[in-house]
């Protein structure tokens, strides 16, 4: 079984796509409600959660976790792997694994593989450019997309725009003309600091994706937004291919499991296309 975590609904823009992809696949989909948004969290506070989440996924049976959340990720997912993870596997005695969204989202931004730090390619890669990351303040603190994109793409420029209210106003399910005023003041923003537009742009949090048409509608039309979801689904059916240890079962199963009030938005389910079940976790 594959978990799908994040701290609310933002997480389903990646988990659409996923079981779009992967339609055998048993998936549980874990969303922190109680402990949203974590955008504004100190780090310790982030990877103490997201490990919590992960514990709880686990324990339900999944044997590979992607943290569809780019602050869960961003801030825990590589402590989490170096520090808790060994232990916590030998401790379940069976193959299990958390992975993240941020990789595939930097490969396909750069057009390079995540183990290519060289510029040796750069020859080959057109003209200079700017890339728009839109994320929590977290998220831009951490400074993740900026750095690793520059490690393989020194040619390319990341400008960031913090957007401190936007993952919760999606998660509450603010009205769509509240949200596109927000979120016209964000590009504003971004272009101005740039002083042109960008050539392309990453929204760097899953919320944002449940709103990608009004980010396109806000973007200049030339701005060609990197799909989150669909880098991130790519790169777990590459992972699965050469990891048949981690066991993503085949029975079509979907679970959708809350730590808050099993309570959605009219917007995330407008996303999902349908009604949304979610269960109350109770307590471990």
């Amino acid at each position: 079984m594959i978990g799908v975590f994040d701290s609310g609904v933002g997480g389903l823009s990646v988990h659409r796509t996923l079981v779009e992809r992967l339609p055998q696949a048993d998936f549980i989909y874990l969303a922190d409600q109680a402990n949203t948004p974590y955008g504004g969290r100190p780090s310790d506070e982030i990877v103490a959660l997201t490990r919590a989440g992960c514990i709880r996924l686990f324990e339900e049976g999944a044997s590979l976790i992607v943290l569809a959340c780019n602050t869960a990720a961003a801030i825990a997912l590589r402590p989490l792997q170096s520090d808790w993870l060994p232990a916590y596997r030998q401790k379940l005695g069976r193959p299990i694994n958390v992975i993240g969204l941020i990789v595939p989202t930097i490969e396909a931004a750069t057009g390079l593989s995540w183990k290519d730090t060289t510029s040796s390619r750069l020859e080959t890669m057109g003209p200079k450019k700017t890339i728009g990351i839109f994320a929590t303040p977290a998220t831009v603190r951490s400074q993740v997309y900026e750095v690793e994109i520059h490690k393989r793409r020194p040619d390319i420029t990341v400008f960031q725009e913090p957007c401190p209210e936007l993952a919760h106003l999606i998660e509450t399910g603010a009205d769509h003309e509240h949200l596109r005023g927000v979120i016209e003041s964000h590009v504003k923003a971004l272009c101005a600091h740039i002083g042109d537009r960008p050539w392309e742009a990453i929204l760097g949090c899953t919320h944002y994706d449940i709103v990608s048409d009004l980010f396109a509608h806000a973007l200049p039309s030339a701005t060609k937004l990197i799909h989150q979801p669909s880098a991130t689904a790519d790169a777990l059916i590459r992972y699965l291919a050469h990891h048949a240890e981690y066991d993503s079962g085949h029975t079509g199963k979907r679970r959708f499991i809350t730590t808050g009030v099993a309570l959605q938005s009219k917007l995330a389910e407008e996303f999902w296309n349908g009604p949304l079940a979610f269960e109350t976790l109770l307590a471990a």
